[in-house]
């Protein structure tokens, strides 16, 4: 079947709330060398679009928004070998994956588990890529330490939960309600704490016998600048994922004496080369676990053409697990 000129995406058209999301059409595109075109049968919602969306568009990046998609390759570029028209995948993208069709690197595309839906590929990427990157890359996680996430039961901390609870770790987290606490448990979670109802500094220096954990993710900026500190054991890293709104001054008397590392990442800037090698490991490490120690969470699926009630319900953060986009 030959491609159509022109297919449906979404874009947001100025800074704003959920509203400014709108449908337009534009060609299809080509893919250059190294990158393939895939036609997308999911695609992920992220907190990294709602923050794009809340900006002026323009810049560096495609007004499309879109970071992870799964479906079916319909051309290839220059130079790509290891995919061919037909396969089914999923990859991660840099922008465009709100759309009918989008452009991948080729080397940041992994297979479909088998078994798997499209709906349940889409929802792999990001998280996975978010958790290997910032757990083994950034952290150096090191056999026998214990986590803490923050958000346990995001697509982020959903993933995160099973994947480290899959290899053996110690995986704490910390969520808005009860409901929540009882999915990251579910997860694999040795224990989730309510924040709003307890705390979470004092319940987890009872857990560990006063050590505290070894790595914290944390994707609610300066919120927890405080506890993450009085949380954090010896020699600890603290992992931030997103600035937050207000400001800090990190007390460096107690950073100095715990030797804690503060530091963070944004995915979405990583080379791409970087990310291969991401791929590359997780097809090797993660991908044998898939369907059996670890599957996705989907939340809820919305109409591509409703990617504005998608981001609203985002926001709300009332979900678990993955919010994801069907062309």
């Amino acid at each position: 079947m030959p491609l159509p000129s022109h297919h449906l995406v979404i874009l947001h058209s100025a800074a704003g709330g959920p509203e400014v999301l709108k449908r337009a059409e534009q060609p299809v595109p080509s893919p250059r060398a190294g990158e393939i075109l895939i036609r997308v049968a999911a695609a992920g919602v992220n907190r990294h679009d709602v923050g794009q969306r809340q900006r002026r568009p323009g810049g560096e990046h495609t007004d499309v928004l879109g970071l992870e998609v799964a479906g079916e390759v319909i051309a290839v570029g220059e130079g790509v070998t290891e995919w061919k028209r037909g396969d089914r995948v999923c990859a991660l993208v840099d922008g465009g994956g709100y759309a009918e069709y989008a452009i991948a690197p080729a080397s940041n595309t992994l297979p479909i588990p088998e078994g798997f839906t499209d709906q349940e590929a889409a929802a792999l990427p990001e998280a996975l890529f978010t958790v290997w990157h910032n757990f083994f890359e950034v952290a150096r996680l090191q056999p026998g330490e214990r986590v803490l996430i923050h958000g346990g039961t995001s697509g982020v901390g959903s993933m995160g939960i099973q994947l480290l609870a899959a290899l053996g770790y110690e995986v704490y987290a910390t969520c808005g309600d009860d409901r929540k606490c009882n999915a990251a448990e579910r997860f694999g979670a040795v224990r989730a704490i309510n924040y709003r109802t307890e705390n979470f500094v004092a319940e987890l220096r009872e857990d560990t016998e006063g050590r505290g954990v070894d790595v914290i993710l944390d994707m609610a900026g300066v919120a927890y600048a405080t506890q993450n500190l009085d949380t954090i054991a010896y020699g600890g890293r603290i992992v931030h994922l997103s600035p937050g709104t207000g400001t800090y001054s990190p007390p460096l008397a107690k950073i100095m004496a715990k030797r804690a590392i503060i530091t963070g990442s944004r995915l979405r800037p990583v080379p791409v080369d970087a990310k291969a090698k991401i791929a590359a490991a997780l097809r090797q490490e993660v991908w044998p676990l898939l369907g059996t120690k670890i599957r996705p969470v989907i939340d809820s699926t919305f109409p591509l053409a409703e990617a504005a009630r998608a981001h609203a319900a985002m926001e709300r953060g009332e979900h678990i697990g993955k919010i994801l986009l069907l062309p």
